[in-house]
């Protein structure tokens, strides 16, 4: 990589695998998941998620950049720790509250690499491809806020008896 639009392909790939492999994911999180209102945020996520790595696509499209062919390591090992922590045995309710904090941070790293690709792309002057980079960083910021209202209201809650 020799300039900051070097960087900025490799972003979106790394971002495009980070999505494909959450696709893949977020079924498993959701099966675990025995709150009614937590399993479907799962699979309400994934149909967001779904849309993510089509709008990454659309984006890669528009560049020119074939979005296959990165492997986000970071992503693969957040989705081995919540892949652990489903196998554990554990109360039911401990279950739910533990799902969230690792969707979090799935949620997280996201957040930190779209909004480090809105940066890029602002910077390199790609304006329409910006504004999908942010609809997307905001969507993550929801889902995020979305799981924190979830555990504060009823799921850490319930894990404390």
């Amino acid at each position: 990589m020799k300039t900051l639009e070097d960087l900025f392909e490799h972003q979106l790939k790394d971002l495009y695998s980070a999505e494909t492999q959450l696709i893949e994911a977020l079924p498993k999180m959701a099966k675990s998941a025995t709150d009614p209102k937590l399993k479907k945020a799962f699979e309400d996520h994934l149909k967001e998620t779904e849309g993510h790595k089509k709008r990454l696509e659309e984006v890669c499209d528009e560049l020119g950049i074939d979005p296959k062919g990165e492997k986000c390591k970071g992503m693969e090992g957040l989705i081995k720790e919540a892949e652990g922590f489903i196998k554990e045995k554990k109360d039911e309710d401990v279950n739910n509250a533990g799902l969230i904090a690792e969707a979090q941070r799935a949620e997280h790293y996201e957040i930190s690499g779209y909004g480090t690709a809105v940066r890029y792309a602002k910077e390199l002057g790609h304006k329409s491809v910006a504004a999908k980079l942010q609809k997307t960083l905001d969507e993550e910021y929801g889902a995020d806020e979305k799981l924190n209202d979830m555990a504060e209201d009823r799921l850490n809650k319930k894990a404390k008896s």
